[in-house]
């Protein structure tokens, strides 16, 4: 799968149901020695979408319970 591919989904725990964000504006950390991706990195606005507050959620890989055709769903590691 391609980044652009995961780029609109949102980002759903699954247990407490809560929206983490989009992946629109991801980053990707990798692991240099095999290539595969350890975490994604969303950049989300503050809650209140005011002023240039941004968050960052880092997001580990085995944390990826299902990638759906809209969302991500997650799961506690």
């Amino acid at each position: 799968m391609r980044l652009k591919n995961l780029a609109n989904k949102e980002v759903i725990d699954v247990e407490t149901g809560q929206k983490l964000g989009v992946l629109g504006k991801a980053d990707l950390i990798i692991e240099p020695e095999t290539g595969n991706i350890r975490s994604l990195v969303i950049m989300n606005q503050g809650l209140m979408s005011m002023g240039s507050s941004k968050k960052a959620l880092i997001i580990d890989w085995e944390q990826i319970a299902t990638i759906g055709e809209d969302t991500i769903l997650l799961k506690k590691s």
